[in-house]
This record gives C-alpha cells, sequence and structure tokens, in this order.
C-alpha cells in the first residue's frame, strides 16, 4: 500500500472559515487577511478564541518556552527521563498524585457518567495488517517500530490511540441495532514520533497516557447524539480542571449542512462563539471533529479533549451489526479522547502561571493546607496533634525560623497555611492564609476542615503522596 504524508493528502483540499454563534450566525474570516480577521475576532471572538487563531490559524510569531517547563521540575512534578528517548517523562510522587487524580476524573466520566465498558489492548500491531495500515497510513511518518529478535522482516507499530485493538476486538463481537450505541473505554498508553523541534514539556511529548472512549452506533441519527452528549462531558470537564479553552470544529460541507442545528446547540451549551474550519472534502476517517483548545501563559494552544465523528472506519475494520431485518450494516462511530493527563497537566500549570500568585486548583494540589509550627520545641506537639480528615495536609518540622518555612510554602503554592504559636497551641482560633484570594480567615480546627473540603466536593481525592512531614521527604531536583 502507498503511504502518503499529511501534506499530500490536504493539498487539494478547499477550505473556509468561519465563527459560529450561539444565535445561529455565521461570521465569515478570510485568514488571508490577518488585520480583518483579528477585528472580527475581538468584536465576537472571547480571549482564549482570538489567542488560539493567532497561534494555530494566523501562525508567524515565534513563541518563548512556556514557564511551566521549568516549573515542573522546581516544582518536582515531572522531568525528561534522560535515559530514555526524548519527550518521554518521569513522575516524581507529586506529580504522580495530581496524574492519578486527572485520571480518576476522566475514568468518572467515561465508565460512570458514560457507562461505557473498560477493555485492554496491546501497545503494538502488526504493520503488515491492512486494516491498521489503512487507519494510520497518513501518520506513518510519526510511528514508533517494535522488531522482533527471531524475525528481522516482521514490523510492528506501537500504538498512537487505543483505536487498533479495540476495533479488531469488536469486529469478532455479535450485536443488533437493539444494542447500540455500544460504548467502550480504554485508559491507553500511547506513542507518537513527534519531531525533535515540537517537543515541548507535557504539551508535546512522545510517549503519553489517554482515555479513549468510543462508541458504535447505527446510524447518524444516534451518532450525533452520542456526539453531542460527550461534547457537552467535555466541556464541563475542561471547565472543572480550571482551563480556559477555545472551541474548535473542522467539519466536511455536507456534514455541515446536516448538522448545523446541532451545532448550535453544543455553541449554546458552551457559551462562546465556536471557530469552524469547513472543508470541500475528507482528509482523515472522520467527518468531523470537536476540539478543545487551551491558551497557555504565553498565548500558544494545545488541544486537549477531542470528539470525532468517523463515517469511514467501520466499512475498513467491517464491523458491523444486524439492523431490524437480521441485515448486516457497518456502524458509524463516535471517537473521543478525553485528553492526554500528561497535556491536562501542562495546560493546569500554565493557568496557574497566569495568576499574581500561581496556585493548583485546590482538588488538584499535591498539599492543600500547611501546617507551621513557630517552635518546634513548644508548638510541634500540637500540631501532630490535628487530624484533618479527608484533607492532604503536611507540617513543616524542620529546624527552621518561621520565615524560611512561609518562604517554602510560598515557593511551592501551597493553597492555604497556618501559623501555630502559644495562641494556637492554647485552643484559640488559626488564622488561615488563602493563597489565591490574598486573605486571612480565623477558623477553630472543624471549621477549617469543613471549609476545605466543600471546596474539594465531588471532584476525586487521594491522600498526600510524600511524608507528612517535610523533615522526611526527599528532594528530587533540590531547588525549593
Amino acid at each position: 500500500m502507498e503511504l502518503k504524508n499529511r501534506e499530500e493528502i490536504v493539498k487539494d483540499i478547499k477550505k473556509d472559515y468561519f465563527l459560529l454563534l450561539p444565535n445561529g450566525e455565521e461570521i465569515k474570516l478570510d485568514l488571508s487577511n490577518k488585520e480583518e480577521v483579528l477585528n472580527v475576532l475581538d468584536k465576537y471572538g472571547y480571549p482564549e478564541l482570538i489567542d488560539y487563531v493567532k497561534a494555530e490559524e494566523l501562525p508567524g510569531e515565534v513563541k518563548e518556552e512556556a514557564p511551566s517547563i521549568k516549573e515542573m521540575k522546581r516544582l518536582e512534578l515531572a522531568d525528561n527521563e534522560s535515559s530514555s528517548d526524548s519527550g518521554n517523562h518521569r513522575m516524581y510522587p507529586n506529580g504522580q498524585l495530581m496524574f492519578s487524580l486527572i485520571k480518576d476524573w476522566q475514568e468518572r466520566i467515561a465508565k460512570y457518567e458514560l457507562g461505557a465498558m473498560e477493555i485492554g489492548s496491546p501497545l503494538f500491531y502488526n504493520k503488515a495488517d491492512e486494516q491498521i495500515l489503512a487507519q494510520c497510513g497518513s501518520f506513518h511518518e510519526r510511528h514508533y517500530s517494535v522488531r522482533v529478535p527471531d524475525d528481522p522482516n516482521k514490523e510492528f507499530i506501537l500504538r498512537f490511540a487505543a483505536d487498533f485493538g479495540l476495533f479488531k476486538m469488536v469486529q469478532q463481537a455479535q450485536f443488533s441495532y437493539k444494542q447500540l450505541p455500544l460504548r467502550f473505554f480504554e485508559y491507553s498508553s500511547n506513542f507518537r514520533y513527534e519531531k525533535s523541534g515540537e517537543l515541548s514539556g507535557l504539551k508535546r511529548d512522545r510517549f503519553f497516557h489517554m482515555a479513549d472512549i468510543h462508541c458504535f452506533c447505527k446510524d447518524e441519527e444516534q451518532a450525533i447524539k452520542e456526539y453531542k452528549d460527550i461534547c457537552c462531558k467535555y466541556e464541563d470537564l475542561n471547565s472543572g480542571m480550571g482551563i480556559k479553552y477555545a472551541n474548535v470544529l473542522r467539519i466536511v460541507d455536507v456534514f455541515y449542512d446536516k448538522f448545523k442545528a446541532d451545532l448550535v446547540e453544543l455553541v449554546k451549551y458552551a457559551g462562546r462563539p465556536l471557530f469552524i474550519e469547513r472543508m470541500d472534502k475528507m482528509k482523515h476517517y472522520w467527518a468531523m471533529k470537536h476540539e478543545w483548545q487551551s491558551i497557555d501563559s504565553v498565548h500558544g494552544n494545545q488541544q486537549l479533549s477531542t470528539v470525532q465523528f468517523d463515517v469511514k472506519e467501520g466499512k475498513v475494520y467491517n464491523i458491523v451489526y444486524a439492523n431490524e431485518n437480521g441485515e448486516k450494516e457497518n456502524c458509524i462511530i463516535v471517537h473521543s479522547s478525553v485528553g492526554a493527563v500528561e497535556r491536562c497537566m501542562y495546560a493546569i500549570l500554565e493557568e496557574a502561571l497566569k495568576l499574581e500568585k500561581p496556585v493548583l486548583p485546590l482538588w488538584l494540589s499535591p498539599v492543600q493546607l500547611r501546617v507551621l509550627p513557630v517552635n518546634n520545641d513548644i508548638h510541634l506537639n500540637f500540631c501532630e496533634s490535628l487530624d484533618f480528615d479527608g484533607i492532604r495536609y503536611d507540617i513543616d518540622d524542620r529546624n527552621e525560623k518561621l520565615g524560611k518555612k512561609l518562604v517554602r510554602a510560598r515557593q511551592e503554592w501551597i493553597p492555604y497555611v497556618i501559623v501555630v504559636g502559644d495562641n494556637e497551641a492554647a485552643g484559640g482560633k488559626f488564622k488561615v492564609n488563602d493563597r489565591l484570594k490574598n486573605e486571612v480567615y480565623e477558623m477553630d480546627e472543624q471549621e477549617l476542615e469543613e471549609f476545605i473540603k466543600k471546596q474539594i466536593k465531588g471532584f476525586p481525592y487521594r491522600p498526600i503522596a510524600l511524608s507528612k512531614y517535610i523533615s522526611k521527604r526527599p528532594s528530587f531536583y533540590g531547588a525549593i
């Protein structure tokens, strides 16, 4: 099979661009006229949409390195693994905690809110398989290849998404229209050989993890309903992570005409304009694709979640169901990814770095509350008697002056800090320093616990990743 690269595939496709507003109005955009486009966006767009178009659709400015690349190391969350290939990261304990919390939330959406069945599949696949090659042909320049020791002529492809194994599995399954839609979920480890100049911290790497959801539908009517339901879930997910983003759609002409009313519903749900790239023919397996494009602190963009309306792969893999007459028909597939966890971490860090005093969302902060004894000899025992159940809290028990402990708490972006001196140890209320709001509250132990729990209610929770005592923690990076 002759493989074409991306440029060869898209060179003959005609495109036009416009905004779709919540009232259904279309605002044309001529991307060849940068000044005019920016004027239109300034009138109708959100700041994130303006930044997205500047970064992705009107490129030209060289972006500076995103600060999270250094901060993820300084905060001891993640770093490149020098003994692996470039673009492969190690996660330190606090980084793995953030990773796991995001993964927990993604899995909650997939398995419990959408009711998808979880599966597992291999990491690599035979390149000679015609169905797999047909699906990933345009992606062939970014494959990792694996060869087996006893047959150097046999080549395998490391997967870049969870499609291959799932499609092979569903291909052999028997089901009828009465059982559709069928939803499957896999939390997959993926590999993409991104070019060296494209690698950028957790934003773009070569090994990443992603929650993939696939819905197998009987017809376009059922598929568009699934498509809309998932889009709404992803709106809620990204908003809940505190990420600001632009909504983008890429769609083939005929499908825009079919589904405009449905798209207007989604624009209304999001409450912001939708940037649309409309094409005269398909360039991939999907006929339309929603993207959630977050904007970092240096005004660059990165795709988070995506939903795709696939009218091709059901035929490529011969995935069929029995219709009302017992005849075999190919499924329409709604692909979606909740988003690479690493890229979500990147976007969350970058949102924090937009603030005057950076701080992570409370439910994702590795430490939510820090307790500072003024004098270890006098106040540490009282600090150890405190018990904030269901909250990630720690104690700075180092033999350091209070000022140095406060500096460390600021450097680590600790959301809430209490200082324990004579009055507090004698039963007085704590003065709670709120980093985000730059305010101080007075609360007793129970009030403080309830105050923090109220803010993290409904979000995933895991216990603290490191020792509760700072003096007992290793230093992985040494900058704090």
